[in-house]
């Protein structure tokens, strides 16, 4: 086309037109990266790379039965040469899987090459394994990212491309790369592990999908299907796929049914997709008029084999009319893409359909159509069936040739009525796989979470049994030992200051005869040591009635400390043992309270950690006496959820 403003190539390029229901693939060979080889050496080798991958494919593809279509592989020399392809896959997602698993044979066989591998939702190689894959990969990321080789599934890590590489930058890295273990790091275990499993699946999977079953057809029908089996997925797609323009010529069954109700009907035993079965016997059709009369229902498996093969036919002659219209006019559903993108790329210029300009615009446009290669292209594709069809039928047949014989009987269809055991255990294994998922995350959220808080233990009865191992450490007046595994500096305590000090305060308190409690072998980190004082003070000897005397300063310092501290509310500040039971017993007098606060002892851990609780509160975050303390005994608390509240 003359015009410049329309480009076929950025035409058909936009994938907003292709079919939901669509897989792409596109095998990339090393040998297309090297800018010296010649245009004409890369044409060869990409086509004798062709004939290569369909003979190995051959054994798995020549058996099975697609949906819509074959597996196929287009050479494509610009803008980078490769293999190029795309199959319809529909209601059957096992086409789709198994296509999957014949590129990773491929990728196994030639080594020497990278594939891409899509379809309409995108990488649902990765939509499979989404609960393993890293976090970092989305839908945003993955452009450029994902391919297979070597029977792996390589993904390009953000270490190597920050931002998204273009296609040629990846194929090359992957291709420059192969003994690169950092690439294999880059794709999660668990997600090779999760795509192998799917992929040992096939193609015992395809073979298991594939249903067999017993028919009663008219004989052009037979004949055909005997010819080409494979066709049986054209005859159900028009079944299956008809409206009211098709259900005319299933009226008619001009081709089919030459002879009307005359024609012969055969039983006959053909291959189907189990999808494809379930179309034709989930479907309640009625029989053309000038269709032969089924058996009665009565004889369930005859009026069964009939039916069958009644839909089958009525699809046979729906698709083969559809498809010679349009091969007729040379304007399939490629025609009618190309004329929608014509119209987005304002080639109509806003033009009113109908009027005399847009009708000239349209004429042009349709005969670039018509003598492009795209036309011939879709032409040969839509009249490839009604030609073969042709010529078939051409042939001379007679339902002679299909009496004797002998078939097998159709498969078991239990699965059609009782599949949900397979679905329950399908859901199943993804319920599985979704906890495991919410499990690991979790434990990972709370490892953060103790990571944050620091090695502190919540236990409050730790802090209370490590304060008392603290202080029952064997010490000296050097200082109290912290525990080995600490690396804390020397305590600076002036011994002598200390105990001076100690002695002025004690002679002005009126206690010079003091003597000394502790064994001259033993030391304590609560006790002093006053033996070993020397001073110009005159300091009583010892006598022997010692310990008597020591318990006499007790009892009279402890006397004297009640008396003083009785009218205040000090001794109600600390929480004394089964408080909360004695607090229950709202008829306790209240000299029976101050008997029983007198016996009742203060709970020396609770009101320890109660202290010190208190005081790390107050610390609000910063350094101060209670956290260096609580750090000396291996302790670090959380941060006070409460602090600014």
């Amino acid at each position: 086309m003359s015009e410049p403003d329309v480009d076929s190539t950025s035409i058909f390029s936009q994938k907003t037109h292709l079919p939901d229901d669509t897989v792409f693939y596109s095998i990339y060979p090393d040998f297309s990266l090297n800018p010296t080889t010649s245009t004409a050496t890369i044409t060869a080798e990409l086509h004798n790379l062709h004939l290569q991958i369909l003979q190995t494919l051959a054994p798995f593809t020549t058996t099975y039965i697609f949906q819509h279509q074959p597996f196929t592989l287009t050479p494509v020399l610009s803008p980078l040469p490769h293999l190029h392809g795309r199959l319809r896959f529909g209601d059957n997602l096992e086409d789709e899987w198994f296509v999957s698993f014949l590129l990773f044979t491929v990728s196994q066989s030639f080594p020497n090459l990278s594939i891409s591998l899509h379809d309409s939702d995108g990488q649902f190689l990765l939509i499979e394994t989404a609960f393993h894959l890293p976090r970092w990969l989305n839908p945003n990321t993955s452009t450029n990212r994902v391919f297979i080789r070597r029977g792996r599934l390589y993904i390009l890590p953000p270490s190597h491309f920050p931002n998204t590489p273009d296609l040629i930058t990846a194929l090359k890295f992957l291709s420059e790369n192969d003994n690169n273990p950092d690439i294999l790091r880059a794709t999660p275990d668990t997600v090779q592990l999760n795509l192998e499993k799917k992929i040992k699946e096939y193609p015992e999977k395809a073979r298991k999908n594939v249903h067999g079953v017993r028919i009663r057809v008219p004989v052009s029908v037979a004949w055909v299907l005997k010819h080409e089996p494979c066709l049986i997925s054209l005859a159900v797609g028009g079944f299956y796929d008809r409206d009211v323009d098709s259900m005319k010529f299933a009226e008619k069954m001009e081709r089919f049914l030459p002879n009307g109700k005359e024609e012969s009907v055969v039983q006959m035993f053909v291959k189907m997709s189990k999808t494809m079965y379930a179309q034709l016997m989930q479907q309640t059709f009625r029989p053309p008029k000038c269709y032969p009369r089924l058996p009665l229902s009565s004889d369930a498996e005859a009026y069964k084999e009939a039916e069958l093969g009644m839909k089958i036919a009525c699809g046979f002659e729906m698709v083969y009319q559809m498809r010679k219209r349009q091969g007729g006019e040379g304007k399939g559903s490629t025609w009618e893409v190309f004329r929608e993108n014509l119209e987005r790329s304002g080639y109509f210029q806003g033009l009113l359909p109908g009027s005399v300009e847009y009708k000239r615009l349209v004429q042009k446009a349709d005969e670039y159509y018509r003598n492009s290669a795209l036309h011939s292209r879709a032409s040969d594709i839509l009249n490839a069936p009604v030609r073969r069809i042709d010529e078939i039928l051409a042939l001379p047949h007679s339902a002679d040739d299909f009496k004797v014989q002998e078939l097998p009987p159709s498969d078991d269809d239990s699965w059609l009525y009782y599949g949900e055991d397979e679905l329950n255990a399908a859901l199943q294994e993804r319920q599985k796989e979704m906890e495991l998922f919410d499990s690991k995350r979790k434990r990972k959220q709370k490892v953060k979470e103790e990571e944050d808080a620091g090695p502190s233990a919540y236990d409050l009865g730790e802090i209370a049994n490590s304060m008392q191992a603290f202080v029952k450490k064997m010490s000296s007046y050097e200082g109290a030992e912290v525990p080995e595994s600490r690396d804390t500096k020397d305590v600076d305590f002036d011994a002598d200051r200390f105990m001076k000090d100690m002695e002025s305060v004690l002679r002005g308190q009126g206690f010079e005869d003091t003597g000394n409690d502790v064994d001259h072998g033993e030391s304590s980190s609560s006790d002093m040591d006053f033996d070993d004082f020397e001073d110009d003070s005159d300091i009583a000897e010892p006598s022997e009635h010692e310990e008597e005397g020591g318990d006499a300063f007790m009892e009279s310092y402890t006397d004297a400390l009640n008396k003083e501290l009785k009218p205040t509310t000090l001794d109600r500040s600390f929480i004394r043992a089964n408080e909360e039971t004695l607090k229950k017993d709202e008829g306790i007098s209240n000299a029976t309270e101050d008997m029983e606060e007198e016996f009742n002892p203060v709970d020396v851990d609770v009101n320890l950690v109660k202290s010190l609780l208190d005081s790390f509160s107050s610390q609000q975050g910063l350094p101060g006496p209670a956290s260096n303390l609580l750090g000396l005994m291996g302790l670090q608390l959380p941060e006070d959820g409460k602090k600014g509240k």
